[in-house]
């Protein structure tokens, strides 16, 4: 290890990051730990100092990066405590050189899953535009997709592409798959056929994207996947922002060649007040949901508070993500 040497002294400052709906607090049992919540974005600019004299972070999910530069600002930090296991924007290498520990949460997969089938069923069947019609003094407008029979296509088959996928299966859909490295093994246990992304995207009356994000993924649904896309099919995006090209799907929809789009995650996060996404016809928009469900939010906060606890009591970390934490020991203050 390089860098500093890890020391066990009980936390003096532990700040709680972008807890945008201020949900942490009644979360979880944070007696007796010196914690701050900060319920909006610190601006990239004021992070080094605003986080200067924290000795622990705890991030939600990928709500604020935590690069390298920034780890290298921050001389009191000891512990990042991430919600979840695996998080993109925090530099787990910056970390473990600079002597910080780093450990994870519990979290489910389920409530992503379910946002996903909200957003597919609402689009699917026109519920928003339906609705607002119906508002305005007007009945019927147009008709939506019966997904009995219709073709679904999912890219990524994870933990939550598989529960996407079960679903699809009880309303009798089709289903297509792929991902760059899906074999026809893991599709045909979800009960998919295994297809190239070209196919997929031709195949498919719907498309859900659950790939992580990557070199190779970041804008893998560009205006040639879009354009392969059946007249009046739906896109729905529950994993990443940075997947689909979103000037490419501004285009499609506003040519009328899509029949609509649901949008869970975004670039940036919290989206800006004049994103070109919010004017774009034909979409369903959420403010990065997939994951946020009361029961999932305990996972998270629960489990970060027993890694404090756990710090200040100089035992062994939960859910270590790096060597410093999987081998900090260390003894009871």
């Amino acid at each position: 290890m390089t860098g500093r040497t890890m020391g066990r002294a009980p936390l003096r400052r532990v700040v709680v990051l972008d807890d945008f709906g201020d949900v942490a607090p009644a979360a979880a049992d944070w007696s007796g730990l010196p914690v701050e919540f900060l319920a909006a974005p610190v601006p990239e600019g004021e992070r080094a100092a605003r986080l200067a004299s924290a000795d622990a972070l705890v991030l939600f999910r990928e709500r604020s990066a935590l690069p390298a530069g920034l780890i290298a600002q921050l001389p009191a930090l000891r512990l990042v405590v991430t919600a979840g296991m695996r998080n993109r924007v925090l530099d787990l290498e910056a970390c473990t050189a600079r002597g910080v520990a780093v450990c994870g949460t519990d979290s489910l997969a389920s409530p992503t899953v379910e946002l996903t089938w909200a957003l597919l069923l609402a689009l699917a069947r026109e519920i928003p535009w339906q609705e607002a019609r119906l508002r305005e003094g007007a009945w019927q407008g147009g008709a939506g997709l019966g997904l009995e029979g219709a073709t679904l296509g999912v890219a990524g088959l994870g933990r939550i592409g598989a529960g996407v996928a079960a679903i699809a299966r009880a309303f009798g859909m089709r289903l297509l798959a792929w991902s760059p490295n899906m074999t026809a093994e893991a599709a045909e246990a979800a009960g998919a056929t295994l297809t190239d992304k070209a196919g997929l995207f031709r195949g498919a009356d719907i498309v859900t994207l659950h790939l992580g994000l990557g070199p190779t993924t970041r804008g893998v649904v560009g205006a040639a996947e879009l354009a392969l896309m059946r007249p009046g099919a739906l896109l729905v995006n529950t994993a990443r922002g940075p997947l689909v090209d979103q000037a490419a799907l501004i285009a499609a929809l506003e040519r009328g060649h899509l029949g609509g789009a649901a949008i869970d995650t975004h670039e940036p996060e919290p989206m800006a007040e004049d994103d070109p996404i919010r004017r774009a016809p034909r979409t369903i928009l959420t403010p990065h949901l997939g994951y946020v469900t009361r029961e999932n939010v305990r996972r998270y906060f629960e489990g970060a508070a027993a890694c404090l606890r756990a710090w200040n009591a100089g035992l062994p970390l939960p859910r270590p993500l790096n060597s410093i934490a999987r081998d900090a020991q260390g003894t009871t203050p």
